[in-house]
């Protein structure tokens, strides 16, 4: 039931999280998934007259957004959030303060140059947040284009202070905080450290409604790769939170801090998980003084998802391992459920016409007990025309035969109660650390921390900072040559792999400078890319330069690869000379880059980038980090 009215006094607030903007934006069927429903929920704001809608993070779901992806956010945002209905809210805080990181610190309706009908606001979540030497990340391009309001961007490591954002509408007034995502054992730190402060108005700081949104993992994927709801403050009425997919949205009282937690779920789904398959919805927000409702709104444009779980060992009269044609039985049985679930998705988009025809189509099959799995790739060629995802509708898995324990041992069964692909999602910081801590000694790191490379590494990955491992290796070299400097090490193995264990042991202990090497190393390796990119941008020029001065002739074939190096040209040769003789293959590929002999031709001077040798050591080469 509605208790609020619509008037002068009532905030409406449309909720969503984890849209995931160009997930799969290839994929023929479900390529543009995200992109309708992101639609359908601007158009929910809009029919609905929302005053704002807020969004809980990874709008976007690459951290570099394709130019599809962006072209159809700003198409989707100028849509539906333009126009000439008034803004019925003010902001009463400091806006040089809730948007300091801007070169427009001030709220998007508020420009005298834009017609905003709907703002919206967004923190960003661990797939969009910022990167690169600047620390930009595609919502600054929303924002700068004047289509969105980001907040929540913290600037500092040590010391996080959040500010609220005081809206007021008539006699209700929100203060609105907001924090984008941040690695969760760090951020886990600083609140047990105390480090992060929530800001509170001066005035009447009890007549506000505090609405908090957070994108951090919720449920506990390990002892500190969470983020408690007992470490939120108290005075805080509704936590809207992000980055969990399931849809959640009703809001949950916290026993102990007595706030609500709204957990809206993304719009889109991204895995094949049983808390994906739990129908999407978001939220319409009515807060009017102290008091609030959440309505949920089913979103129509989803594809449906459905699963089932099989256990083979639990049908022992139809299945017997020991059957030379049991295996056929089984993939007769598997079709049959998957006739079933076609039949039930085909049921229910019946009534709703607005649903993608394909479904998502899931069958989990247990085959422990001496079965053997069949070839998924032939039975999947039978539903192509009928399922979203054909390749990947059986998942085979094996749960772990008990073996005989006694009663103060660990029960694993219990721990691998779901397959691992399925139940969790695996960060690769975690798969480095779990390498090298099960790894042979002559492989184990004994030098570098597995905290340290397993960031670099998701840097590497996740962010694509190709010098991230490189400089980490580097900075880490350094200070442990300096350590050894400072103690006077004698020039014995012996003893220098033992200082150098001791001196690592002491760095993994203290986590906080731990944080500082990582992140003073992905600046380092930020910086790099910057000076790269200027170099390579000052060496395209000249090349366009030192083309468009000699190559005057009708053909380049008499003159020396010097000339030869634009990089317009040279790829032209190189695309479509396949007829030509090798040599001039070869000229047209050394275009790309410069040589020794280019570089002493060229009219400026740049500062050489220095590449590391494969193998560093500690003294004299003899204590190597890598092999």
């Amino acid at each position: 039931p509605v208790l609020f009215r619509d008037d002068e006094d009532t905030f409406k607030i449309l909720i969503a999280t984890d849209i995931h903007l160009g997930y799969l934006e290839k994929d023929p069927v479900r390529g543009n998934d995200t992109f309708v429903t992101f639609n359908e929920i601007l158009d929910h704001a809009q029919k609905k007259e929302v005053d704002f809608v807020l969004l809980g993070g990874d709008l976007f779901h690459d951290n570099k957004p394709s130019r599809k992806t962006l072209h159809s956010c700003l198409e989707s945002l100028r849509k539906y959030c333009m126009g000439d209905r008034p803004v019925q809210f003010e902001i009463l805080s400091d806006q040089a303060v809730n948007f300091h990181y801007s070169k427009f610190p001030w709220v998007n309706y508020q420009d005298g140059n834009l017609n905003i009908s709907i703002p919206v606001f967004s923190i960003h979540g661990n797939h969009d947040d910022p990167t690169g030497a600047d620390a930009l990340c595609a919502l600054d391009i929303l924002s700068c284009a004047g289509l969105l309001n980001h907040f929540g961007r913290s600037t500092s490591v040590e010391k996080i202070d959040i500010s609220p954002i005081l809206l007021r509408k008539g006699r209700t007034k929100i203060a609105l905080y907001g924090l984008g995502a941040i690695p969760d054992e760090r951020l886990y730190r600083m609140f047990v450290n105390k480090q992060v402060t929530m800001l509170r108005p001066k005035e009447d700081e009890d007549s506000w409604f505090n609405l908090f949104v957070i994108h951090q993992n919720r449920s506990k994927h390990g002892a500190t790769n969470y983020i408690p709801e007992q470490f939120l403050d108290d005075f805080i009425n509704l936590v809207v939170w992000g980055h969990e997919h399931e849809c959640k949205i009703a809001p949950y009282q916290n026993e102990q801090q007595r706030f609500y937690v709204s957990q809206p779920g993304s719009s889109v789904v991204t895995s094949l998980s049983p808390g994906e398959a739990v129908k999407k919805h978001i939220g319409l927000l009515h807060v009017k003084g102290k008091k609030m409702q959440m309505q949920k709104i089913a979103l129509e444009t989803v594809r449906t998802f459905h699963m089932e779980d099989i256990v083979l060992a639990d049908h022992p009269d139809l299945f017997n391992p020991d059957n030379p044609k049991v295996t056929q039985a089984i993939q007769a049985f598997c079709m049959e459920k998957v006739e079933l679930m076609l039949d039930n998705a085909e049921r229910q988009r019946l009534g709703n016409p607005r649903q993608p025809e394909k479904p998502l189509i899931r069958l989990r099959v247990d085959y422990a007990g001496g079965f053997e799995p069949f070839n998924v790739h032939r039975f999947s060629q039978k539903y192509m025309d009928r399922v979203a995802n054909p390749k990947d509708i059986i998942y085979f898995f094996r749960h772990r035969e008990q073996k005989e324990k006694n009663d103060n041992d660990l029960n694993f069964g219990k721990l691998v109660s779901r397959p691992t692909a399925e139940g969790m999602t695996l960060r690769v910081e975690d798969l480095v650390k779990q390498y090298f801590q099960t790894a042979e000694k002559k492989v184990q790191l004994s030098l570098l921390t597995e905290r340290g490379m397993g960031e670099a590494v998701q840097e590497f990955v996740d962010k694509e900072e190709k010098d991230a491992i490189e400089e980490l290796v580097k900075f880490q070299l350094e200070k442990t040559q300096r350590f050894l400097k400072e103690r006077r090490t004698d020039a014995e193995e012996e003893k220098i792999d033992e200082e150098v264990r001791k001196f690592r042991e002491s760095r993994k202990e203290n986590t906080e400078e731990e944080d500082e090497e990582v992140r003073e190393a992905m600046t380092r390796a930020r910086a790099h890319r910057s000076e790269d990119a200027v170099l390579v941008a000052a060496s395209s020029d000249e090349e366009l330069m030192d083309t468009g001065m000699k190559d005057t002739g009708d053909s380049d074939d008499g003159l020396p690869a010097t000339v030869r190096r634009g990089r317009g040209c040279a790829r032209g040769r190189a695309r479509g000379a396949r007829g030509q003789n090798s040599t001039a293959r070869g000229s047209s590929r050394r275009g790309r880059g410069s040589t020794s002999q280019e570089s002493a031709t060229s009219s400026r001077t740049y500062k050489p980038v220095s590449v590391p040798a494969k193998n560093m050591s500690i003294v004299d080469g003899r204590l190597s980090i890598c092999p």
